[in-house]
Formats: structure tokens, sequence, C-alpha cells
């Protein structure tokens, strides 16, 4: 999965792709429709252009976003992601 420079209209800042190696701590559970989602393919941290806050953003192996989360800096979405996931390796988006 490459890299997006955008998802849902937010630029991506950061990007952690859930490889073999990185571990899903089941420390929390995302739903949507009613449906357990099980892990991300990858995530990715992101802004809007008219917010000032961040989000991560769990993508499916397609690279959709499958949810989200929100969060107040770069830092606190970093933390959510290495929370959920242990081994994640983030990279800056070229």
């Amino acid at each position: 999965m490459e890299v997006p420079h955008e998802l849902d209209a937010a630029t991506v800042l950061k990007f952690a792709l859930v490889t073999p190696d990185v571990e899903p701590t089941a420390a929390t559970r995302h739903v949507r429709g009613g449906i357990l989602l099980g892990p991300a393919a990858a995530l990715a941290i992101a802004q809007y252009s008219d917010s000032s806050g961040y989000y991560l953003f769990y993508l499916d192996a397609d690279g959709d976003v499958a949810t989200d989360t929100y969060h107040d800096s770069v830092e606190g979405a970093i933390a959510q992601g290495d929370f959920e996931y242990r081994g994640l390796r983030w990279v800056d988006r070229a």
C-alpha cells in the first residue's frame, strides 16, 4: 500500500502499515454499523484544512477509511495508534 497524499479530503501527515510484525493490542474496539471491525491494514494521521485537530484514520486492505478518531495533536494521534498496535513504524508523508 502506498502512502496516500489525501484521505477523505484531509492531508496525510504520517502513515504506518500494520505489517505481520505489528501486534494489535486489543486495547480498544472499533464498531461501524453495528459490526465489530478487525485490525486495520494501515493507519494514517491527517488534518483537514479547516480543522485545528488531527484524525487517526484506520484503513482497510483497499486503503479506504474504515473509521477514525480525533486528536488535539499529532503526538496524541501517534500515542493512540501505538496504544492499539505494538511495533508501528510511522513515516512522514514525502
